[in-house]
């Protein structure tokens, strides 16, 4: 539900669409559930998920860590409070001078899952520490992650014994289940990998700290998911089982669940058409889809809520598209939209959940349509 803070800034100022609104007290209010779920954990914020100043001048207020896909995104942590000890840098995929820039500005916690990223961070970082990636299959996940990232255990152990051998503090081991996981029972086999990676690295006399179980905690949409206490206690419940009462040092990344709910997009119909007299289904276009912002419409994997004012009329499906001159641009036609049968061109649509991954989307002026514009209040 879009809060009543929101819909009083729309009201208010009126602003020029396409937009996003981003309710920061509905990001506090994450913020603080996921550390009442799992109190023991540090969280490490996933700046890619929405990398706005004011976001993350909240979340280090809060006491936050934050977990960086790039030089750029860690200078944005810093510039926003935090301290470099109170930053990871998670990308698998460094180029050799950002892994010593970042080493320059203080980071001292590298993501590794190859044998050839650890020579680069032995060289570039001496000394540092590094946790390796191990895969996992993401069933359950709305937004699955593929193979792109993360070696299988076996692997993991073989990479974290060379990371030793070249002077580096073996830390300990990460995985993603999956983003927008609904499973609460996801982590319990990543856990069962990461403790076999820790055995097998006791054996060689190398002590791991560190277990990083990512993120993948959802956000509402269409449907009801559970709630961060209710992965806390399932995520508690397989630390205890696989570690027993010797559970390490945890660390959780969090974006979508962070902020996902807490951001509204205002967008207009442009047009509303159909393809033969015959046909249907209507076309509505919006003035935002795929390339200003709606990416993970992709597949139609992530499913938003539309609020319009027009609601309480009779709903009809329709093929939900944007508006630039490209045919992938379609974000809802396999499985077609409900809105209102009486929605005209012109009428204003709000596009709730859309907190993470849209203006980080959004980024470049394609078709001559500006990126995404975004308010925090």
């Amino acid at each position: 539900m879009t809060s009543q803070r929101i819909l009083d800034f729309f009201k208010t100022r009126q602003p020029e669409g396409p937009c996003l609104v981003v309710d920061l007290d509905v990001v506090a209010g994450n913020f603080k559930a996921f550390r009442h779920a799992l109190p023991d954990s540090h969280i490490y914020y996933a700046v890619k998920a929405n990398p706005a100043p004011e976001v993350l001048r909240l979340l280090a207020g809060l006491g936050s860590n934050f977990d960086c896909a790039s030089v750029a995104e860690i200078e944005m942590a810093l510039d926003a409070g935090a301290t470099a000890a109170r930053i990871s840098f998670g990308n698998t995929i460094k180029k050799e001078r950002d892994v010593a820039r970042a080493h320059a500005l203080g980071v001292n916690l590298f993501a590794v899952d190859s044998h050839e990223e650890v020579e680069k961070i032995a060289r570039a970082a001496p000394g540092a520490r590094v946790f390796c990636r191990v895969l996992t299959n993401g069933e359950g996940a709305e937004w699955p992650l593929s193979r792109k990232f993360g070696c299988v255990p076996q692997m993991a152990v073989d990479v974290l014994v060379y990371a030793h051998q070249l002077g580096l503090e073996s830390f300990g081991v990460s995985f993603h289940v999956g983003s927008q996981m609904t499973k609460v029972d996801a982590w319990d086999a990543a856990l069962a990998d990461a403790k076999r990676v820790f055995v097998s690295l006791a054996k060689q006399g190398i002590e791991l700290k560190m277990v990083n179980m990512g993120g993948g905690f959802p956000t509402k949409y269409l449907k009801d998911v559970p709630t961060a206490q209710a992965y806390g206690q399932a995520i508690f419940a397989s630390l205890s089982r696989h570690f027993g009462n010797r559970i390490p040092m945890t660390i959780i990344e969090p974006g979508r669940g962070m902020v996902g709910n807490a951001g509204v997009i205002k967008s207009e119909v442009v047009l509303i058409s159909k393809k033969s007299d015959n046909d249907e289904h209507r076309w509505v276009f919006l003035d935002i889809g795929k390339f200003g912002g709606l990416a993970e419409t992709m597949d139609e994997a992530i499913r938003y809520p539309i609020r319009t004012e027009r609601d309480a009329d009779d709903m009809g499906l329709c093929v939900l598209a944007g508006p630039t001159c490209d045919s992938a641009d379609v974000m809802y036609e396999k499985n077609m939209y409900p809105l209102p049968l009486s929605l005209t061109i012109g009428d204003e649509v709000l596009i709730e959940g859309t907190g993470a991954y849209t203006t980080t989307y959004s980024a470049v002026a394609f078709n001559g349509f500006e990126p995404l514009k975004s308010y925090c209040i």
